[in-house]
């Protein structure tokens, strides 16, 4: 494996936008399709296609017989995802449409005003707050994250920094070694609420990594998890306050939440066979991990923030899009501190996704063409399911 640790954001504007324009060596790109679960489904409905906002693309951006082609490339989006309920949100240039559908009755409150678990695409919000927190001064992102944890600790030679964990590459696994027998008993019901945060913070303190922290990249709910909790630590401030301080209220994101809010609005989950309801997801100690649910509109938002940087997040949100860590045959996977990075035709696409007992998320947007995708499910992923492969393959055909 080559793995090589670019410097951190905060680079100067002209290497910036190089760095933006450079596209990584082509990468395998996937193709979506629908997904027969070969057992009797229900007919589909479909509701909620429309404009969300009044708001113009610039001069120069086609309208008319392109948004007709967008709500067909839409329909055929949601009609190849089998889940009680799916949402295809999209965003060109502030301009937004939805399509909504799925094999459930409609709900009674519309399925665009619902809250969404989005999962692992929770750690796009944990890269965003931690390029502030650097933007700002506060972090360089070179601080032991023991250090921060215990600060009588003794600091390792080589010790895990809160740049490893953000780009998994700070040698802990997936998740703690002890989490399975804990999670076991609740493992179809609530497996990480049965791990708590002390025990997120215990289990890191007496890991010793297999690797030198920064030489192997291995994806960890674990690490991103960690560092939540350090981040807290330095603040002195709870996670949900201080996500809600630098990420949610200066976006205006008061669609957004880390923990259930109301059963009328929070969306329901599914089991694998799209007809079993899930109970709300609880992230337990792995909140910066995973606890994000939100509308799709502020999920819009939030992406949309992401290509037209402005106001006082604009640095993280420029930082956030610069490559970090490239890897693999050639280097060709590219990440920076929040998003997997995949070239296009016209540039790079970043992206991430995520899934909790019953729903699915993905996120992703394309500054080449100004659009911003957030699409929803509520079932829970299962063999050769279409979702991720379908969301995938429509933000990469823009």
């Amino acid at each position: 494996m080559t793995l090589r640790l670019a410097p951190w954001p905060g680079i100067g504007d002209d290497e910036q936008r190089a760095a933006e324009d450079q596209a990584p060596p082509a990468g395998r790109t996937l193709r979506g399709g629908a997904h027969g679960s070969g057992e009797p489904q229900p007919p589909r409905t479909g509701d909620s296609l429309g404009n969300a906002r009044p708001d113009q693309p610039p001069s120069g951006v086609p309208v008319g017989s392109d948004d007709d082609t967008l709500r067909e490339r839409l329909a055929r989006a949601v009609e190849a995802v089998d889940a009680p309920d799916v949402v295809f949100a999209v965003s060109r240039f502030g301009r937004r449409t939805l399509y909504c559908g799925g094999t459930a009755p409609h709900p009674p409150v519309p399925r665009q005003d619902l809250r969404y678990e989005i999962g692992s695409a929770s750690k796009t919000f944990t890269g965003l707050l931690l390029a502030q927190l650097i933007q700002r001064g506060v972090l360089t992102g070179g601080e032991p994250a023991a250090a921060l944890l215990d600060p009588h600790r003794r600091t390792d030679p080589a010790p895990v920094t809160l740049a490893h964990l953000i780009t998994h590459t700070a040698g802990l696994p997936t998740l703690p070694g002890d989490f399975y027998p804990r999670a076991l008993p609740a493992w179809r019901t609530n497996p990480y609420g049965r791990y708590p945060a002390e025990r997120v913070t215990e289990a890191f303190l007496r890991h010793r990594p297999r690797h030198r922290p920064g030489t192997r990249w291995q994806y960890s709910n674990f690490g991103v998890a960690v560092l939540g909790h350090a981040l807290a630590t330095a603040s002195g401030t709870a996670w949900e306050a201080l996500l809600g301080a630098h990420v949610l209220r200066p976006l205006g994101l008061s669609g957004t939440a880390l923990r259930p809010q109301d059963r009328k609005t929070d969306a329901l989950g599914h089991g694998k066979d799209g007809r079993t309801p899930t109970l709300p997801f609880d992230a337990g100690g792995f909140e910066a991990a995973g606890a994000v649910r939100a509308t799709p509109h502020d999920l819009l938002t939030f992406l949309e923030a992401h290509l037209d940087p402005a106001g006082p997040p604009a640095g993280a949100l420029r930082a956030v899009r610069t490559p970090v860590l490239r890897r693999g045959l050639g280097r060709r996977h590219v990440h920076t501190m929040a998003w997997f990075r995949h070239p296009t035709d016209g540039g790079p696409m970043y992206f991430h996704s995520g899934a909790t007992l019953g729903q699915q998320a993905f996120l992703g947007f394309r500054p080449d063409t100004g659009t911003a995708l957030a699409a929803l499910c509520t079932r829970r992923f299962r063999a050769r399911d279409a979702f991720i492969p379908t969301a995938y393959a429509f933000l990469a055909g823009e």
